[in-house]
């Protein structure tokens, strides 16, 4: 007996030793050009340039335009529309099982319904860290989720053994440097209250804390088999950065005059540094050789935040000094960024190594994504893919090995709340062309062709309508097979006409600016603070509106945060009637608040208090007895 069991045992750690790690590092708010290896003249990043000569390098790489569905897309080998997460919502509180995602219906004055994202990654999915751990390897998961506020959502019940997390998490724990109990304004805060991230020493900052806990599980899991999925809390909002990082760059000047915000530099180098140690760990447990290493970005490079605006919240950096209003970063040549379908937002660096099976220092340009990573991690150790699991993602094993090319019909990317002023939209990539669709009443089409337009400056959908019409056939299909819910016309719909004044005049139609900055571009109003937090305001006179009333505005946000209405009678006589309603904006893509407001009688003065910095497509105020006014900027 015991000769046969030590046989056995003999046999399974053969059997696993034949079989490598696995390591997904995934960087927050990476863009494509974010890195050396991939073209930057101004960011440092030297591990992941020297990881660049030891592995494959796609320059085709797709993500979805924002985090959680990218990570959802990760874990389960789905696209968005399958699996139902399709926007940043993971901090928010769980839907229940019975819960309506689509509407059927909306208010007269909506003219577009538009799906809820879901919440949370679905219990009932088998992840790629539940396949792994069924095969024998001790699975990780460090660093933020997004995935599911509540505890039947954590990275636990989704197969993961060791765990270091925080909820609710759109960014890092409070702040990037510990004590990471507090807020950038040092007040206390539940954010590490839920999940199991501890205190380091003051001062710590989270992602060199990240690449300790990670080392510590690779000296721990050495003799078997792991799967380590760190994903970096860098370099997402609030911006922490380490001040002597930053004084470097702050005196360096990009040659090319494209990148130049030194806090961002700084935070991709803290970035850098935590990747490099991971692969020193590696080396030094003498497991280097046999892991395989992935490297990518959960979406494009955020172009659109003001650092300046929110630094001014933090207690960790001077950013009049350092960053001045820069964006965090820049896409070019690639439009736009991070939230948007364009190529900015949706096209991420990606790198695979595994040493004497991936040839090094070698370039991919196959059209591969997120969700193909599971199917092409199983398929490289020999897994076959759980037969209770829908995927549709592809295995790209044959490309990473040079044994074939990838024969892949067309890629999808949906995000039914991407684009200011539309319901959202859907591309499709067969070859060089790519077809966007934007959801409306009517749709609307773009089509490029990127390899002679990568920036997507040449739109051809007029000259090549028959390309059109056979690559929005795809995307039918494609809505169909995945049961997406995806925008459409509110059958209720009613077009009033706006009681609005018109001149050319007052481009605000008369709303007022006080303590912000309101600035117009493309029929969209940012308004930025220029007083102390929370006393920016718009202000309008009502005429003869009577309440009580609602408003309803669609805006879009970082950060997210509180706010009021206030409602000012006309006659000083009524100051008794004054009325506040407090307003919730959360944080991240467009949204629709409604916000009652108003008692009986003449409405007067009203302000619009948002936490800023805040983007604002339209505001319209119903009133309950009459015609609504409404404002499109």
């Amino acid at each position: 007996m015991k000769l046969l069991l030590s046989a056995f045992f003999s046999l399974t750690l053969a059997a696993q030793a034949a079989k490598p790690n696995v390591v997904l590092f995934l960087v927050d708010d990476m863009g494509w050009m974010d890195t050396g290896a991939y073209g930057s003249q101004y960011y440092e990043t030297p591990n992941i340039d020297r990881f660049a000569k030891q592995a494959m390098r796609f320059t085709n790489a797709y993500s979805q335009p924002l985090c959680s569905p990218t990570r959802a897309s990760l874990l389960t080998g789905q696209y968005t529309a399958r699996h139902g997460i399709t926007t940043a919502s993971g901090h928010q509180p769980p839907q229940p099982e019975d819960h309506v995602f689509l509407k059927e219906t909306a208010s007269p004055q909506t003219a577009m319904l538009t799906p809820e994202s879901k919440n949370y990654l679905d219990p009932k999915q088998i992840t790629l860290a539940e396949t792994l751990k069924a095969e024998g390897y001790r699975t990780a998961h460090i660093g933020k989720w997004h995935l599911g506020l509540t505890a039947p959502h954590w990275p636990e019940q989704q197969g993961f053994d060791v765990t270091f997390h925080c909820h609710p998490d759109p960014g890092p724990p409070g702040e990037y440097f510990s004590p990471y109990d507090v807020s950038p304004e040092g007040k206390p805060t539940a954010k590490t209250k839920v999940g199991n991230i501890t205190d380091g020493p003051n001062g710590e900052y989270i992602v060199d804390r990240q690449a300790a806990e990670a080392a510590k599980f690779i000296a721990n899991s050495k003799d078997g088999l792991f799967f380590l999925n760190l994903w970096s809390y860098g370099v997402h909002g609030p911006w922490g950065h380490k001040p002597e990082y930053t004084a470097y760059f702050a005196k360096k000047k990009d040659p090319s005059g494209r990148q130049g915000n030194p806090i961002m530099a700084s935070m991709l180098k803290s970035v850098d540094d935590c990747f490099g140690r991971i692969l020193d760990e590696l080396a030094k447990q003498g497991v280097a050789d046999n892991t395989i290493i992935i490297f990518t970005s959960d979406n494009g490079g955020n172009t659109h935040s003001n650092t300046f605006e929110e630094g001014k919240k933090s207690a960790n950096a001077d950013w009049q000094k350092w960053a001045g209003t820069q964006p965090p970063t820049k896409n070019t040549p690639l439009r736009d960024g991070k939230g948007t379908l364009y190529e900015g937002g949706t096209r991420v660096p990606l790198m695979w190594s595994w040493a004497g099976k991936i040839e090094p220092a070698t370039t991919s340009a196959a059209v591969v994504g997120a969700i193909d990573v599971y199917p092409t991690v199983i398929d490289l150790l020999g897994i076959a893919q759980p037969k209770a699991q829908t995927f549709d993602g592809i295995s790209y094993a044959p490309v990473l090995k040079g044994e074939a090319e990838l024969k892949r019909t067309a890629y999808f990317n949906y995000h039914p709340h991407a684009g200011a002023k539309r319901a959202g939209g859907i591309w499709v990539r067969r070859g060089d062309l790519k077809l966007l669709r934007w959801f409306g009443n009517p749709n609307t089409h773009e089509l490029y062709n990127l390899r002679e337009d990568l920036s997507e400056s040449q739109n051809l959908a007029e000259s090549m309508p028959e390309k059109v019409t056979e690559l929005s056939a795809l995307m039918d299909g494609f809505l169909k097979d995945t049961g997406a819910t995806y925008p459409r016309p509110n059958p209720a719909y009613k077009p009033q006409t706006a009681q609005k004044p018109v001149t050319k005049t007052d481009p605000l139609d008369g709303w007022k600016e006080r303590l912000c900055k309101a600035t117009l571009a493309d029929g969209i109003l940012t308004m930025t603070a220029t007083g102390k937090p929370g006393t920016a305001f718009l202000g309008h006179g009502l005429a003869k509106l009577t309440g009580p009333a609602t408003i309803k505005m669609r805006v879009r946000s970082q950060n997210g945060g509180s706010g009021k209405i206030e409602n000012y009678p006309h006659s000083s006589a009524d100051t008794k009637d004054l009325s506040t309603s407090p307003v919730e904006i959360k944080a991240g893509d467009w949204q629709e608040v409604a916000v009652p407001f108003g008692n009986p009688g003449l409405l007067g003065t009203l302000r619009v208090y948002l936490p800023t910095p805040v983007e604002i497509d339209f505001i319209e105020v119903v009133p309950a007895k009459s015609k609504a006014m409404r404002w499109d900027f």
